[in-house]
């Protein structure tokens, strides 16, 4: 698939997805945000893809929306700044969840990884927080940026990042708009750190050998269990867990995942 505001690139099953604007710090717009999701939704179909890295062309990550588009909302009083089909979800019950701009991130089976390079703000970091896991390079900066613009948290901010740093880390980070350093961000738990020098292999290999070893399919249930559990209570995710567990033992990567132990080799896992 051709493509203008990203790039895609797999390699040795890891698929990179690049915003590609760097002339504007990948600043999101709605073409980025249309094949940023099919990038994702094929990545996700193709077997040979067992991990998702996202990162920025150049030397930012994605410095939020685009300012052309919040100009133009300003001056229209915010008409046109949002697509109504991303904001209203036609799903229901708990996949109504799943169906908003970037909480989709969250129902893709694969793990999908954040390599942040370079500042992030805005809606950038809303993506960003939807993603499994959050690498940033050392000596990067970021931002919530909202409260600065005269807007509130948007995008399931509000509700994701509590969950990712508490209560008060995450009022405080909405509401001052102020800016992090990476290693502030990483001993709030937000991200992990990693040097500079050679940071997007090392998150890609990080993707890599988190995939390796480990059944594609227990991976995905997993993300699917750990994801609904924060709309369920006790009972049903236990109840959940109980029939998955039973489902797993019927699956070839359960008797894969035992003969490969028994024959200490490589495991060979499909993803069945």
């Amino acid at each position: 698939m051709s493509y203008q505001d990203i790039t895609v690139a797999t390699n040795e099953r890891v698929c990179t997805i690049t915003l590609n604007r760097p002339d504007r710090l990948n600043a999101w717009t709605a073409r980025m945000e249309t094949e940023f999701r099919q990038a994702v939704e094929a990545a996700e179909g193709d077997d040979a893809v067992r991990a998702i890295v996202v990162t920025g062309a150049g030397r930012g990550f994605c410095a939020g929306a685009d300012m052309d588009i919040l100009e133009a909302g300003a001056a229209s009083g915010g008409e046109g700044t949002a697509d109504a089909s991303v904001l209203k979800p036609t799903a229901e019950g708990i996949e109504r969840n799943y169906a908003w701009r970037f909480s989709y991130l969250l129902r893709v089976r694969k793990p999908v990884f954040a390599a942040i390079n370079g500042p992030i703000a805005g809606i950038g970091l809303c993506m960003a927080l939807f993603c499994d896991f959050r690498y940033m390079a050392e000596g990067q900066k970021l931002t919530t940026a909202f409260a600065k613009r005269g807007l509130i948290a948007e995008h399931g901010a509000s509700w994701m990042l509590p969950r990712l740093v508490g209560l008060t880390n995450a009022l405080d980070l909405l509401m001052s708009a102020r800016t992090l350093v990476t290693d502030e961000a990483a001993a709030l738990g937000l991200v992990k750190a990693l040097p500079a020098d050679g940071f997007l292999a090392a998150v890609e290999q990080t993707a890599r050998e988190l995939t390796f070893h480990a059944s594609p399919r227990s991976i995905g249930v997993i993300k699917r269990q750990v994801y609904d559990s924060l709309f369920q209570n006790l009972d049903e995710a236990w109840t959940c867990a109980d029939e998955e567990m039973q489902a797993s033992f019927t699956s070839d990567d359960f008797r894969e995942g035992v003969t490969h132990f028994l024959e200490k080799r490589t495991p060979a896992f499909t993803g069945r």
